[in-house]
């Protein structure tokens, strides 16, 4: 299985002085979601080796129903790059809005910790394309930057 869905009400523990869900909170949904997308895809324990940019459209509230779906969007020789979006809506309207989106790169590990290497994702339909491509040109402009830049 190549996506995951995760699907929750926003809670009052989760909430900053402002009454809004942490900023941190909503990062560790992701990091959740794409470990479950990652892991279920290696069939091993994944590790983050790094998260893209992330904005926050607009903030989340206490009892929002939040989805938090993580698919892949490229594999290399030993990494997953997991396109994860999130969402969250009035329950009673039931209109949903991006809250924000990034792409998160796992790793699966052996038992001594050492990187192994995965099945190759194959897109399927025109959106893995599209996503795929983007991933895919995303990763050869940061090879190709000068470090330090």
């Amino acid at each position: 299985m190549s996506s995951i869905t995760l699907r929750f009400l926003a809670e009052p523990h989760t909430v900053n002085f402002g009454g809004k869900v942490h900023g941190g909170t909503v990062m560790k949904w992701i990091d959740e979601a794409g470990y479950a997308c990652a892991t279920r895809w290696a069939k091993r324990y994944c590790v983050t080796v790094s998260v893209g940019s992330i904005r926050f459209h607009r903030p989340i509230m206490i009892g929002d129903l939040v989805e938090v779906q993580a698919r892949l969007a490229y594999t290399g020789r030993t990494s997953m790059n997991i396109a994860v979006e999130v969402r969250s809506g009035d329950l009673k309207t039931g209109q949903m809005e991006t809250i924000t989106e990034c792409l998160v790169v796992f790793v699966a590990l052996d038992a001594d910790g050492k990187a192994l290497p995965v099945e190759a994702w194959l897109p399927e339909t025109p959106g893995d394309f599209a996503l795929a491509q983007r991933v895919k040109a995303h990763l050869d402009a940061a090879r190709a930057a000068p470090l330090g830049a």
